[in-house]
C-alpha cells in the first residue's frame, strides 16, 4: 500500500509514496513492521516478511519455498501432507516410514483410508474379506484357519465337522468315537442317555454304552459269580463251549487253584484241575 498523508506508527516517518503494512489501526513502513511482527521460518529461520507469503500450521510459519516434506524435500503447498514428532513429511514418505502394512497384500495402507484391526494386525478394508465367497467381513464374526478368514457360514460349509447323532455342525470342542465326530452333549449312552464324555463307555454295534447299561443287556456273565464280563482295562477273561469267566473266577472247583495257562479237566458242569480231576 502507499500513502500521501501518514506517517510509521514506529518510526513516525513519512509513508508518503512509499509501501507500508496496516497491524489493527496503525500503519507501518515496511522495514519496522518486518522488524516488529515478522514470524522466523521454521525451514530458513528468517524472517517473513510482508511482501513474502507467510504459511502457518498449528502456530508455526514457513516461507512458502520453505514449506517442503522433512524427508524428499518436495513442496507441500496445497498438497496433503502429516506431521510426525513436529517434522511435516508428504503422505508418501509419511507411509514409508510410518503406516502399517496390510496383513493381507503387504501394502501400505495409506494416511486417511479406512483400515481395519484384527489380532494385532492392520488390513485394507477391501483386503478384510471371506477367503470363500470374498465378501467383506467388517465387524461380523469370523473364523480364522491358516491364517486366512472365513465368514462362519463358509467356514462351516467348507471346513467344519458334523456331528454324527444330530449331523449339525460342531464349532467347539467336541468329542471322536470311531473316527466320527460327536457334539459333546449328543455322546451319549444309546440307552440310557447318559453324556459319556467324561466317563468310560464300552461299544456295541457302532453305538457307545455306558458300563451298566452294557453289563445289563450286552454283557456275558461269568460262569463263575454270575457277574458281568465286561473286559474294561484290559481284563482279561476265559471262554470254554459257550461258557465265559473272569480270570481270577477261572478256578478249580475243589482247590480253587487258579486254571489260567493251565490244563483242566471238566465234571459235569465243575472244572478241575488235573490233580483233582484225577483224583
Amino acid at each position: 500500500m502507499t500513502s500521501s498523508h501518514t506517517d510509521c506508527h514506529f518510526c513516525l516517518q513519512s509513508l508518503r509514496g512509499r509501501k507500508y503494512a496496516l497491524r489493527g489501526e496503525n500503519a507501518y513502513c515496511v522495514p519496522c513492521y518486518d522488524s516488529l511482527y515478522a514470524n522466523p521460518c521454521e525451514g530458513c529461520k528468517q524472517p517473513i516478511e510482508c511482501s513474502s507469503k507467510d504459511l502457518a500450521y498449528k502456530g508455526r510459519h514457513w516461507h512458502e519455498g520453505c514449506f517442503r516434506c522433512a524427508k524428499c524435500r518436495r513442496s507441500l503447498v496445497e498438497k496433503p501432507f502429516a506431521a510426525k514428532d513436529e517434522v511435516l513429511l508428504c503422505t508418501e514418505c509419511y507411509s514409508d516410514d510410518y503406516s502399517s502394512k496390510c496383513f493381507h497384500c503387504q501394502k501400505t495402507i495409506m494416511p486417511g483410508s479406512r483400515k481395519m484391526e484384527f489380532k494385532g494386525s492392520s488390513w485394507h478394508e477391501s483386503c478384510f474379506v471371506c477367503q470363500h465367497c470374498q465378501q467383506p467381513l467388517g465387524t461380523q464374526p469370523l473364523i480364522t484357519k491358516d491364517n486366512e478368514n472365513y465368514c462362519v457360514p463358509c467356514f462351516e460349509k467348507q471346513f467344519a465337522h458334523h456331528c454324527y447323532a444330530c449331523k449339525k455342525v460342531i464349532t467347539s470342542g467336541g468329542v471322536t468315537y470311531d473316527d466320527q465326530p460327536w457334539h459333546k452333549e449328543c455322546f451319549v449312552c444309546a440307552v440310557c442317555k447318559t453324556q459319556l464324555s467324561s466317563q468310560r463307555f464300552i461299544s456295541q454295534d457302532e453305538y457307545p454304552y455306558c458300563v451298566d447299561c452294557f453289563s445289563k443287556f450286552y454283557a456275558k456273565k461269568c460262569a463263575a459269580c454270575k457277574k458281568s464280563i465286561t473286559a474294561l482295562g484290559g481284563a482279561k477273561y476265559i471262554s470254554f463251549e459257550e461258557r465265559q469267566w473272569h480270570g481270577e473266577c477261572f478256578n478249580c472247583a475243589r482247590c480253587s487253584t487258579s486254571l489260567v495257562d493251565q490244563e483242566f479237566l471238566t465234571q459235569q458242569d465243575d472244572i478241575l484241575c488235573h490233580k483233582c480231576g484225577s483224583a
